[in-house]
């Protein structure tokens, strides 16, 4: 059986307790050096085969799921596996070979940096939608950056983007937003060298242009976490002589 794993955001104490179980019995470990924390390996027992999968090519990364198809077997993902984690084409292999596999969900780091800031997304009044996104790099995103900026009441996480911050400054501004929209980057949520940046639009790339590792953009003004109108579910209904 193959495991597909969410590692959750970088603590180790993150990890779902099924996971835990999962690497305390698993035989073959294949994770992603470069996002998991070493110590999130620390529940696998001693003599399970672990790799780290960093550089590795979809070939080898299939040869891996088959070869140890009869052992337990988890595939440790960052996060949440349903994130930017390609499992999509790692599942469709197991398919197509007849391999069994469960998905295991994890936490994802726009969760784990708004438990490490203390925020909410869903702002009354100011925002009631989450947009997890990334900017256009190497890979491409069939949707406009031009067309998530529109979404201006909505609260906006970028992932893998902190390399292409100038370029979603440039089109924000060049959208019309106000150069002092709250911009915070996190590198590292919930990892023991985390780190916080607090910006606007204006100064936040001067502050994070040493980061070239994981790191998460967020921007809007949802970030002033102030409602600007009460949540309806906790506000006392007005008296009908109130309301006339």
């Amino acid at each position: 059986m193959i495991y597909f794993i969410g590692a959750g955001p970088g603590d180790p104490d993150l990890v779902t307790i099924k996971a835990q179980k999962i690497l305390q019995q698993a035989d073959a470990v294949l994770y992603t050096g470069s996002l998991v924390p070493r110590e999130v390996l620390g529940w696998c027992k001693e003599d399970a085969l672990i790799v780290d999968s960093q550089g590795m090519k979809y070939p080898e990364i299939f040869d891996f799921l088959k070869t140890h198809k009869e052992k337990v077997v988890a595939r440790v993902h960052t996060g949440d596996p349903s994130l930017y984690s390609t499992i999509a084409k790692q599942i469709a292999f197991l398919q197509e070979e007849k391999i069994a596999y469960e998905v295991i969900p994890g936490i994802t780091a726009a969760f784990g940096v708004a438990a490490s800031l203390g925020i909410e997304y869903t702002v009354p009044g100011v925002s009631q939608t989450i947009i997890l996104t990334r900017v256009e790099g190497r890979t491409p995103n069939p949707e406009p950056l031009e067309n998530i900026l529109a979404c201006k009441h909505s609260s906006l996480i970028f992932y893998l983007s902190i390399l292409l911050l100038k370029k979603l400054k440039s089109k924000a501004l060049e959208m019309g937003y106000d150069p002092k929209t709250p911009c915070w980057v996190v590198e590292k949520a919930t990892w023991e060298e985390e780190a916080i940046y607090k910006g606007t639009l204006t100064d936040i790339e001067e502050k994070v242009f040493h980061i070239r590792g994981v790191a998460l953009i967020l921007l809007g003004d949802f970030l002033h976490q102030e409602e600007s109108e009460p949540s309806r579910l906790y506000v006392k209904p007005l008296r009908k002589e109130q309301k006339a």
